[in-house]
């Protein structure tokens, strides 16, 4: 399927999202979700552990099926209309549901979590994404806003930025019900949330983020599988230390 990039963009550059629908085949995703079953598998079987609350961190570190995966060229393509022509991907995760799993992420910014430069997250569905299976939920406009959480608010569902209770106009707020092989692009300082799982079904979902290759930013300890992915890297824009600062919201 052919996509429009100047249509995506211009989504992106003002609503802080953009949708691309069918942008993989569900034969393409379905071959993703068995990987992150094998992943989890592998987890189990190496550390008697699951992962802790329907998430997991660094597919493309460990998994050649998602290292081809984050280099794909319809990623990228878009990438390069809404982001930037150098591009870096950093790392990957799998967000699962099931009916034990139920709970709704609270509304929060992606920023506050890793600070320095803007990145950009893609919301794969690997299953038809519903509001009865917990599908995303976003506030058009809000990464030209400013940070408006209220700081650590953690308890144990691993959100400890959120928003305070009653910030958001759920009124203004578009649900994104996309089919499997759907995909949601957003900027780090979009508003997102999702709907509670009730349909006592699974919901399995793949999130890549990548930045401008060229920004000033951090190294981070935890993007292991960080490459450039597009372009280059010019050396000496990195910075030693975590930037704290909050971002122009603007940029």
């Amino acid at each position: 399927m052919t996509l429009d990039i100047t249509t995506l963009r211009d989504d992106f550059e003002k609503n802080g999202f953009a949708i691309a629908s069918n942008l993989f085949a569900r034969s393409e995703v379905q071959r993703l979700k068995l990987e992150c079953i094998d992943i989890l598998e592998a987890v189990k079987s190496e550390t008697g552990a699951v992962a802790g609350h329907g998430v997991y961190v660094g597919l493309a570190a460990r998994s050649p099926v998602f290292q081809a995966a984050v280099g794909d060229a319809r990623i990228l393509d878009i990438l390069e209309g809404i982001l930037a022509p150098d591009i870096e991907f950093l790392s990957d995760k799998m967000v699962f549901k099931n009916e034990a799993m139920t709970f709704a992420s609270p509304w929060h910014q992606d920023w506050s979590y890793w600070y320095g430069a803007h990145k950009l997250s893609i919301w794969v569905a690997l299953d038809d994404a519903t509001v009865e299976n917990g599908c995303l939920k976003l506030f058009p406009g809000s990464h030209k806003s400013a940070i408006v959480h209220d700081g650590d608010a953690s308890d144990g569902t691993g959100f400890g930025n959120r928003l305070r209770s009653g910030a958001v106009d759920e009124n203004r707020a578009v649900t994104a019900e996309v089919e499997a092989g759907g995909a949601v692009f957003f900027h780090d300082l979009t508003l997102h949330s999702s709907h509670p799982n009730t349909s006592g079904e699974e919901r399995w979902v793949w999130i890549p983020t990548y930045r401008d290759a060229n920004a000033e930013d951090t190294d981070y300890p935890w993007a292991v599988a960080a490459k450039v992915l597009r372009g280059e890297k010019i050396d000496g824009k990195r910075l030693s230390t975590k930037a704290r600062e909050v971002p122009d919201p603007r940029v």
